[in-house]
């Protein structure tokens, strides 16, 4: 019950990613929320029993690419369970590596965030990631961001992509 109650809350989809040694990790997450305007921080939720949260407890720098309407592939690629490496799974998809955290930034979306791990809350089955914002890739307020509402992909009636100035 308690499932289908805060599935009714729409959220917007990204990618969190960091850099391990040679390999790069991520996940698709739908818990990404602004913590702070002073110092900027973030606040991301992730099962705790994955491997991207043994990870991020041994690195303090990450990446989240919040993406557009669109992105659906990208999102469900990084959602899949057993999935490879980052890098195949961005192989035909526009990136780049972030100047601040090293980690895989996902081009195309609405914005991308470099973020250094400042708390580690556990809560429950998962870990909350709180970190301060190093830098801010891209923002591009001429695309619509990609929502999960009720278990889905879904556009957002009425969201239309601001023009730029």
């Amino acid at each position: 019950m308690f499932t289908e109650a805060m599935g009714q809350v729409p959220a917007g989809v990204g990618v969190v990613t960091v850099k391990d040694g040679r390999d790069d990790l991520g996940t698709t997450v739908a818990t990404l929320l602004s913590v702070s305007l002073e110092p900027p921080l973030v606040l991301v939720s992730l099962d705790s029993s994955s491997y991207l949260t043994e990870v991020l407890l041994r690195n303090d720098r990450w990446a989240a690419s919040l993406l557009a309407d669109g992105q659906q592939a990208i999102a469900s690629r990084f959602a899949t369970p057993g999935r490879p490496s980052a890098r195949l799974l961005l192989a035909s998809t526009p990136h780049h590596r972030g100047d601040h955290s090293e980690a895989l930034v996902i081009d195309g979306g609405v914005t991308a965030l470099e973020v250094e791990t400042t708390r580690v809350v556990p809560a429950g089955d998962h870990t909350l990631f709180i970190g301060q914002v190093l830098g801010v890739a891209y923002v591009d307020v001429s695309k619509a961001p990609l929502v999960r509402l009720r278990g889905r992909y879904r556009p957002v009636p009425g969201i239309k992509p601001t023009p730029e100035a």
